[in-house]
């Protein structure tokens, strides 16, 4: 991924908002690595590592808004304007895994 994508700030929601919108539809890309997702991740995120996006994104719904996600907001903030550019409906879940075990979201490792 080029270093362009982390220079702008794409659209943030914080996780409380995170957790409404995916009540209502919107599905949580998570862009962690794999260890990562292995050890705890969003029931029915789909996991794109963020090395894999550039490649892959095309897989992903252009019907849904998507949510970019990972540990802290970093990763996930490139991955977002990655996914803007490529014509997707995407945002960034700013603080991540953070943020989302703060806001009660649920988790699982399975």
């Amino acid at each position: 991924m080029k270093f362009r994508h982390y220079l702008h700030r794409p659209p943030a929601i914080t996780a409380a908002e995170a957790i409404r919108l995916v009540a209502e539809g919107a599905l949580v890309v998570d862009v962690r690595r794999e260890f990562e997702w292995n050890r705890v991740h969003i029931p029915g995120a789909v996991h794109m590592p963020l090395e894999v996006l550039p490649d892959r994104c095309v897989e992903l719904p252009d019907d849904r808004l998507l949510i970019a996600f990972c540990t802290g907001g970093l990763r996930s903030a490139g991955a977002a304007n990655l996914l803007v550019e490529n014509g997707f409906d995407a945002v960034n879940m700013s603080r991540g895994l953070i943020e989302w075990r703060a806001a009660g979201g649920s988790l699982t490792d399975r």
